[in-house]
């Protein structure tokens, strides 16, 4: 019998909600982006896919076989950061034995350092799938980094990703929003990201707050450095802002659990994105956005920390008292 007892503010009820059925909606919502990197960049992306996730799947499996502890892979986490691991490389582009071997240590990384030695499944400080894309950045930095287009992928694309194109303003909104340009294979085609969003917002599985509030954020800040309207939409819709904001800024694990905190961890998102961005060396920064503000999550958590309802400050009720005694 388990003796661990969760002391939290009334009124409790009961969620049919269980780690499988929402893991499983992650799954799901996931699936338009792997679709897309299929047709975007071809059949080699979902080898690469399907091997991220069984490595993961695996690694969990024989971690815990040799620890002699109960296999937790029924939850499907695994195979969620399996597919979000994946989605952040880029795609093949004939070097498949590359692409495989970056799978499985990226997988090796997120499963076994940040999941598994740290306790498990909602005892690891950072988003595994995410520590296991910079790790894979840090160590294989020249594959990282070899976009591949499309075949489709218009001229001012040619050689660059739109965050380093000089004039955003040529940019298409359309390439953009179907995926027509160079980036890894899950962040290039908004529209599959934003059907997964609407997808788990619709069943409850994360909360808009985060993702908007970051988007926006980074937005606004665009506004007020004065790239201008389409040049900051531009911005927002370049790189791995909107596959960041919706499927790893809101793991349940790493993010705040709160309202407020939650806005500050979206405002921090933003704040940090824009600052990488802009002054950084590098065009892209929402993995170490995310990973900075992760890190402070528990702090959110205690600041923000829900009032129990009916609850008196110990002051107020003894000033109350002493007025009491005077009448």
């Amino acid at each position: 019998m388990d003796t661990k007892r969760i002391v939290s503010a009334s009124p409790h009820f009961r969620a049919p909600e269980t780690t499988q059925s929402l893991m499983l909606n992650v799954v799901l919502a996931l699936m338009p982006a792997v679709v897309a990197s299929a047709v975007l960049f071809g059949w080699q992306s979902l080898i690469t896919i399907a091997v991220a996730v069984g490595a993961c799947v695996g690694f969990e499996w024989l971690f815990c076989k040799l620890m002699k502890k109960p296999s937790p892979i029924g939850d499907l986490s695994a195979v969620v950061t399996g597919l979000i691991l994946a989605l952040n490389m880029p795609a093949p582009n004939g070097n498949l034995p590359i692409s495989i071997m970056m799978a499985v240590v990226g997988s090796l990384v997120a499963i076994v350092v940040v999941k598994q030695l740290f306790g498990g499944l909602g005892m690891n400080f950072a988003n595994p799938a995410l520590v296991g894309r910079i790790a894979l950045f840090s160590g294989f930095t020249a594959h990282m980094t070899a976009w591949v287009f499309p075949d489709a992928a218009v001229d001012q694309l040619a050689s660059a990703t739109p965050l380093q194109v000089a004039s955003p303003e040529k940019l298409s909104l359309v390439d953009l929003l179907l995926g027509v340009h160079g980036g890894t294979m899950g962040e290039v085609c908004i529209i599959a990201i934003l059907i997964g969003f609407v997808y788990m917002v619709v069943t409850h599985t994360i909360s808009p707050v985060i993702p908007v509030v970051y988007i926006g954020t980074v937005y606004v800040l665009n506004l007020i450095a004065g790239m201008g309207a389409y040049g900051s939409l531009v911005n927002i819709l370049s790189g791995g802002l909107f596959f960041g904001a919706v499927f790893m800024a809101t793991d349940y694990v790493t993010s705040p659990l709160t309202l407020k905190g939650k806005l500050i961890f979206g405002l921090g998102l933003g704040l940090l994105t824009f600052a990488i961005r802009t002054w950084g060396s590098m065009a892209e920064g929402v993995s170490f956005a995310i990973l900075l503000m992760n890190l402070f999550v528990p702090y959110l958590n205690d600041l923000t920390v829900q009032t129990p309802y009916g609850y008196v400050k110990p002051a107020k009720t003894k000033a109350k008292k002493e007025g009491a005694d005077h009448e």
